[in-house]
Order: C-alpha cells, then structure tokens, then sequence
C-alpha cells in the first residue's frame, strides 16, 4: 500500500506526548484523535513497545488504509470510526482514561490526492470535501445555496481571503448558468473573478476559498472547542495533551483554552467568590508552539503552518473553563 502523507512534527510529538512515570511507561494508553493514514501511531507504536493506541476517524476509507497499516502491531491498535467530538462527549465513565491524547487537525494529503471529494483543485472531481460523504451539505451543495452574504462571509472568516465579497459574487453569478458541480469548475470561476495582479501570487487565487470551504463543510471550528474540553477531562490526571494546528482560527481556539487551564483562576473579576476551583488545570508544557524546522519544511511543505501545543493535565476543567472556551471561539 502506497502512504501519501507525512505525519508533521513526528519527533516533537514522540519526545512532548512520551510516556512518563512508572505506571505510564509499562502500561501507557493513547487515543489518536485523527488518525488518518496511521502515520503519527505507527511511530509511536515503534518506540514505546507496552503503548496501546486507540486511533478515531471519520473517514472510513481513509481509516480501511490504517488498519492495514497498522496490523503489524495486533491488539495494541484498535479503531474507532466517527468525529471526534462525539468520541468523546459519550467516553463511558467505566472505561480506561487515557495517558496520552493526540490531535492532529491538518487534512491528509491522502484527501487531496486519492479521496476523489474535490478538496483539490489540481484535479477536476466532483465537489464534495465531506470527510463523511454520507452525512451533511457537501461543497457544491453550499456554493450553490448559500445566499452571497453568506458565502462571502463564510470565506473571509475562515480564510481572511480578502476578495471574499468578489468572489462570491462571481459564484452566485456563475451558478445562474447552471450547478456548480466541479473542483475545477469553482476555481476557474475564483481565478476569473479576481484581479490580474492576484492571479499570479505566491498561491493560486482559489487555495483560500477551498480551505474556507473544507472548513465549513465539515464544521472544523464548531467541533473542536467542545471536542477539547471533553477530551481534556477524559485524560488521566498527569496525561498529556497535544494539538497540532494549521491555521490560525484552530491555533487561537487551542491557545485559548490551554492558557486558561494554567490559570490560578478565571473567574470573571466582578465575581465575589471563586467557583472554578482556583488552581490550575494544567501545567503549560509549550509556552510557545512548536514549529517545524527548516528541514522539515523543505523535505514536507505541507508542515509549514504547524504548531504543536502540549499540556499535562493537574485536575478536571470545570463548567467555567468549557464556558470560556465557548466564547473564545465566537
């Protein structure tokens, strides 16, 4: 089997989400929270012999490839298809809670290049870019429903494309003629809509607006904040959790919350009394992202925008903590 994606920042996240302890290092259990093509698994699998992994997908297709993968490991890897957000807001509270929690919110390039679901424009494919396409709007379902206003306020809040209002415009325009239905159809539609001094920048005039679309359909943003603060207290105290981020709308939501997890306190400064608990959640173990070096960059683009922020749990994060997070992302 052919792999198509290189996990990002791979030895960073063996040496901050490591086992540690006794306990941890003989008996460590980790749930990988995107587990695409098994990349970030296989490796830890490979270094710390007694870990066990529980890896998540969405995506059927794309977790069929893992499990192949990953065979080789037996019972140590076990699977488990749907969003993670749903994963865990029903863990069962019997079940064994996790040392290590890895997040990895980057698409697999295997989505670009063999999913067929029109994520790239390089190819003409019908356009979908629902990791689930069984379930929800696919891409072309917005772009030829959503109103102007909200096609174009959709781009720029999810992109900072600045020719949001243009090109939606040019799509509402275009979709008079008849369904837009294509990968390649939407960019030509985008390259034609914006200036001749835009055409011919550092990226294709489109890349924006196919990430704002991703995002959109399968609502990366929503999901994650309530997603964190329900894996956060799935973990076991003195687990560690990571979040590997590539823009910076999911960066800002992670910093967010794991800045007011070190807290003492974050109750609101008119309140009389703390109801948070007044000490800290967690202990910060990246004060600032870690970001792929120059190498990496060179051999692997697609980590250029990545950042890694890991925290070790102390105690469980209350209602005011997942309140915070709430408004955070607003």
């Amino acid at each position: 089997m052919e792999i198509v994606h290189t996990p990002v920042l791979l030895e960073e996240c063996l040496s901050y989400l490591s086992p540690v302890g006794e306990t941890f290092e003989k008996n460590a259990f980790m749930i990988d929270s995107t587990l695409g093509e098994g990349g970030h698994s296989n490796a830890f699998l490979s270094k710390f012999p007694n870990l066990r992994i529980l890896g998540l997908d969405r995506d059927k297709t794309i977790q069929a490839r893992a499990r192949e993968r990953l065979s080789v490991f037996g019972d140590r890897m076990d699977f488990f298809n749907g969003w993670f957000n749903d994963f865990y807001a029903n863990y069962p509270a019997d079940k064994e809670k996790p040392n290590l929690i890895l997040f990895d919110l980057g698409i697999s390039v295997y989505h670009y290049e063999k999913s067929g679901r029109g994520f790239s424009f390089r190819y003409d494919e019908p356009l979908d870019m629902r990791l689930n396409s069984e379930e929800g709007e696919s891409a072309s379902d917005i772009v030829n429903s959503w109103r102007e206003e909200e096609l174009a306020n959709m781009i720029y809040l999810y992109s900072d494309e600045k020719m949001s209002r243009r090109i939606a415009r040019a799509i509402v325009e275009a979709r008079q003629g008849g369904r837009i239905e294509s990968s390649k159809q939407l960019a030509d539609i985008i390259f034609n809509a914006v200036p001749s001094s835009y055409k011919h920048g550092a990226i294709h005039p489109a890349t924006r607006t196919f990430q704002a679309l991703r995002i959109a359909v399968n609502s990366e943003l929503r999901r994650l904040p309530q997603a964190l603060h329900d894996a956060f207290n799935v973990l076991e105290v003195g687990g560690k959790l990571g979040v590997i981020t590539f823009h910076s709308l999911e960066d800002r939501i992670v910093k967010n919350y794991f800045r007011n997890l070190g807290k003492q306190c974050i109750c609101p400064p008119q309140q009389a009394q703390c109801s948070c608990g007044g000490s800290p959640c967690a202990q910060i173990l990246t004060r600032k992202p870690v970001e792929p070096s120059a190498e990496e960059v060179k051999v692997n683009s697609p980590s250029r925008s990545a950042k890694l922020r890991v925290v070790r749990k102390l105690r469980d994060a209350t209602e005011q903590h997942r309140l915070a997070i709430e408004m955070e992302a607003m």
